[in-house]
């Protein structure tokens, strides 16, 4: 073990290359060393302006209130006259989610939704999993939103062309969130203050009409329900779920959000819903005949504002769905940005995503490639998008599942994080229940849903595997060249150092296990946990003290026992003067060139003086 004034030169403890393995896949013998004058430098406060409520809401809620332009009708088609209370029900069902999503916005704050939480609590291939299900939600609201959007603007412009228009909407939000995040929530709190002005001014009106003749609605009501009640109901419940699409979105860039905001912008979304879903349900049964409802006109609101108010409401109606639905290209935009990052961050993408705009900030790659994937499935589709509905709503529903299941894993494997907010057990369990009922109806309604879903899940799937598989798919390259040399023997060389060099540029990112004592089964299990979840070959263990005689004796020689134990993984452990915390993490990170996201602790306890969002994105792995 090398001691000195700063030095950090590591001593080696020699010897041979591991038996079993190739020269150049050697990671070397782990090392031990003692740092002693750490520079720690105060942590520098983030740049870009934070978002507040209003914002929050507006960029999330133009997602989730857009359903009320549908989910009516798809609802009344399965339901009948049961669809206000199917749609309660529903309602009743968000509203365990507000606890669910508190719970886990609270002790992980972090972007990335349903990845990040069962990344914090499980491992990154489930994660990346659920992941995938979360980029297709986006991928589907975004190219679906667009296009719907631009058919409501057909009916006041009919010689508006629908394709190009819509490729343009997707553009026009590509631009805006290229120019930065604060700029496009200006957008988005437009767009949701007109929406909300015209679904309460489309509520008055619709109220005024019914009571002064509520014949249409005695008559719909007093129509039976073919095959019962509780068949009714079932299916309803399943179609009504998409009227909560988009309350998964705020979680997904909850870091762009101020203090306390997050939770929020849950109650806010939950309170839109609640009221204008079942209301403007019961409206539409007062205004329109249940056969006509039944049929799904996709200008539903449109046509009861006709016949609540005259031509004019209806007209509104029209325009405001063409600007809340793209207020949901939008939120496509925003969220799919905040998840990419953190998998680009976790190298579960390309790290050629995290680039920034050196002037506003924004990762235009991330946005221009989200764009360039939603254009090629429009173009693919020839503009008949109607086969995403079923990636849509499978995706969706998954993603709730996934987050209500992230939860119950939070409470058993990290019951120690500090929370401002809990979800108590019934609440979690019946609101699973909940969505995976939802989920089975949906699948129920149209089974040719699970084909279109597996086909766009299997592509989205796919590049993210190839990212887990980098090493092995190289090695197999590696392989091949080899069986060629006898004809190619020059190449093959050529392309031997090449492939090598990149392997071992994967495996050299150094990952850091802060241990505060020197338990063999601890130390272990972070050692197991990083050859499962990391690409790389060399594991540093810091042990932060003030007194040199409050390192634990039996640390180094614990260390040395397990990193002789894994021939694949180099075990240095290093011993820092200081005191653990945000600063400590900057400066260790700054002298290591080791990012903080690839930085692990032990989960910490109620004692601990630091909240886990200052600590720089530091992974909770045991």
């Amino acid at each position: 073990m090398e001691q000195g004034n700063g030095s950090d030169n590591a001593g080696s403890s020699g010897g041979p290359t591991r038996a079993g393995a190739a020269d150049w896949e050697f990671a070397g013998w782990g090392s031990a060393r003692k740092i002693l004058d750490l520079e720690t430098l105060p942590t520098k406060g983030g740049t870009r302006p934070k978002l507040g409520v209003l914002a929050s809401t507006a960029i999330c809620g133009n997602d989730i209130t857009s359903s009320c332009l549908y989910v009516s009708a798809l609802c009344a088609a399965q339901a009948g006259r049961y669809a206000p209370i199917a749609l309660g029900i529903v309602a009743a069902v968000l509203y365990l989610f507000r606890r669910v999503y508190a719970e886990v916005g609270s002790a992980l704050p972090l972007n990335g939704g349903t990845y990040t939480v069962l990344l914090n609590t499980t491992n990154k291939k489930l994660a990346a999993g659920a992941a995938c299900l979360t980029l297709l939600s986006y991928m589907a609201t975004a190219v679906i939103s667009a296009g719907e959007a631009m058919h409501y603007a057909s009916n006041l412009l009919p010689t508006l062309p629908v394709f190009q228009a819509t490729i343009g909407l997707l553009v026009f939000f590509a631009v805006l969130n290229l120019i930065g995040i604060s700029e496009s929530a200006v957008v988005a709190i437009g767009i949701f203050a007109l929406h909300m002005l015209t679904l309460m001014v489309l509520s008055v009106a619709g109220i005024t009409a019914v009571i002064q003749d509520p014949s249409l609605l005695a008559a719909n009501w007093a129509e039976p329900s073919p095959q019962g009640l509780l068949h009714a109901l079932f299916f309803g419940f399943a179609a009504a779920m998409l009227g909560i699409s988009g309350f998964e979105s705020s979680a997904n860039f909850i870091e762009e959000q101020k203090p306390g905001v997050f939770p929020k912008t849950l109650r806010n979304m939950w309170l839109a819903v609640a009221v204008f879903n079942p209301l403007l349900s019961l409206l539409s049964l007062g205004l329109l005949p249940l056969a006509s409802i039944q049929e799904v006109p996709p200008d539903l609101l449109a046509q009861m504002g006709e016949r609540s108010l005259g031509s004019v409401l209806g007209a509104w109606v029209s325009l405001d769905a063409v600007l809340v639905l793209s207020g949901a290209v939008l939120t496509s935009f925003v969220g799919v940005t905040g998840l990419m990052r953190r998998m680009a961050l976790d190298r579960c993408l390309p790290q050629v995503l995290l680039a920034r705009n050196r002037r506003r900030g924004t990762n235009h790659w991330i946005i221009l490639a989200f764009l360039l994937v939603s254009i090629s499935i429009l173009v693919v589709t020839g503009g008949n998008v109607a086969t995403l509905a079923g990636v849509y709503t499978l995706s969706f529903l998954a993603v709730m599942a996934l987050f209500a299941i992230g939860n119950i894993l939070l409470k058993l494997k990290r019951a120690r994080l500090p929370r401002t907010s809990r979800a108590s057990w019934p609440a979690v369990i019946l609101a699973f229940l909940a969505v995976v009922l939802g989920l089975v109806g949906n699948v129920l309604m149209d089974p040719a849903y699970v084909r279109v879903f597996a086909v766009y899940f299997a592509i989205t799937a796919s590049v993210i595997a190839i990212m887990f598989l980098r090493i092995q798919l190289l090695k197999a390259v590696l392989f091949v060249v080899r069986a060629m040399v006898e004809r190619a023997l020059a190449f093959n060389r050529s392309v031997h150092d090449v492939v090598r060099r990149h392997i071992t540029q994967i495996r050299s990112q150094s990952v850091i296990y802060f241990a505060k004592g020197d338990d063999p089964a601890e130390l272990n299990r972070a050692a197991l946990y990083v050859m499962e979840n990391e690409q790389t070959n060399r594991m540093i263990v810091v042990h932060a003290f003030e007194r040199e005689q409050d390192i634990p004796s039996t640390l180094a020689h614990h260390l040395v026992e397990i990193d002789h134990l894994y021939p694949n993984l180099r075990i240095d452990f290093m011993a820092v003067k200081g005191s653990f915390g945000p600063d400590f993490i900057e400066a260790l990170s700054r002298r290591l060139g080791v990012p903080r996201n690839y930085m692990f602790i032990g989960t910490p306890g109620d004692r601990f003086p630091h909240r886990i969002e200052t600590l720089g994105g530091v992974r909770v792995i045991l």
